[in-house]
């Protein structure tokens, strides 16, 4: 494969360095464009040579399989993250961090997006999965997304042509690449919006075990039910599968306790999953997505 022209490219590079949970084999091409030209190029030459490949931001809601990726993974890095204020409308690159964005908001006293704060990830997952938080959903600010499609086009998709959904969206669903979104926000309170942040903020780290590797919440919530309760009502606190757990703390988590595989990660979500329609007859569909060789 040609890797000139396309960004910063790494071979056989170790994906737990990468993503939050810290797990994760070899990709054989880890490519990080500096521009969008660079990007379409690898977009584009990647199909050409028919290399399959995926795209990423901060690695947060997901779990690469032990063996790695065959083909190659795009990281929407450090040179996609710029935020722009425009009136009452904020603009941020793919790459950029949700808590970053909410806090630039802040800072104009825009309001709206507040429950994003303590959300981690960026701007392309959270557009893709239509993240949320205490109340909040992407869905709820966002006027606009600027997408990429595999053939190289550009396109701008109003809020309405996102399709959003809970934890979907037409990002994910057409395999599209977010290169920024624009939010339509309130003016506030600069203080009042800070205060609400900080408030998130500390329950997220009071009730969440954010002192371990993990994907966040692992799995979606049922419809009448919380999983982490159901989950605990099925006596599975704490429960542990080699390095992997049910996290003490919030039972919808299941952490890496240091050297944690993929596979006991996975081997330990089908357990919960078992107990827990065996339990209540629910049946808990994950969040965090498993990706790579099987």
């Amino acid at each position: 494969m040609d890797l000139t022209n396309i960004g910063r490219v790494k071979e056989h590079f170790p994906m737990k360095e990468v993503t939050s949970f810290e797990i994760g084999g070899p990709v054989d091409y880890f490519i990080e464009p500096e521009t969008e030209e660079e990007l379409i190029r690898a977009v584009l030459r990647l199909d050409e040579e028919k290399i399959p490949w995926m795209i990423m931001g901060k690695g947060t809601n997901m779990v690469v399989s032990d063996k790695g990726i065959r083909g190659a993974v795009i990281r929407m890095g450090a040179f996609f993250e710029d935020i722009k204020i425009e009136g009452n409308r904020v603009i941020a690159e793919g790459g950029a961090s949700m808590r970053r964005v909410a806090e630039a908001a802040q800072r104009e006293s825009l309001a709206g997006l507040e429950f994003a704060h303590g959300i981690p990830g960026g701007i392309g997952g959270a557009m893709t999965m239509n993240a949320g938080a205490y109340g909040g959903e992407m869905k709820d600010v966002v006027e606009s997304v600027r997408v990429l499609h595999r053939d190289g086009t550009i396109e701008v998709l109003s809020n309405e042509e996102l399709h959003f959904e809970y934890r979907n969206s037409r990002v994910y669903t057409d395999n599209l690449i977010v290169l920024s979104a624009t939010f339509i926000l309130e003016p506030g309170d600069g203080a009042l919006i800070q205060e609400q942040m900080d408030d998130l903020w500390n329950r997220r780290t009071t009730k969440q075990p954010l002192e371990y590797p993990s994907a966040g919440s692992t799995f979606k919530r049922p419809v009448g039910y919380y999983a982490g309760q159901l989950i605990d009502q099925a006596g599975l606190r704490g429960l542990r599968h080699g390095d992997a757990q049910v996290s003490e703390k919030h039972c919808g988590f299941v952490i890496n306790r240091g050297n944690a595989t993929c596979r006991e990660v996975v081997e330990l979500i089908r357990t919960v999953q078992e107990a827990v329609y065996q339990k209540h007859g629910v049946e808990l569909e994950t969040e965090v997505k498993v990706l790579g060789e099987k």
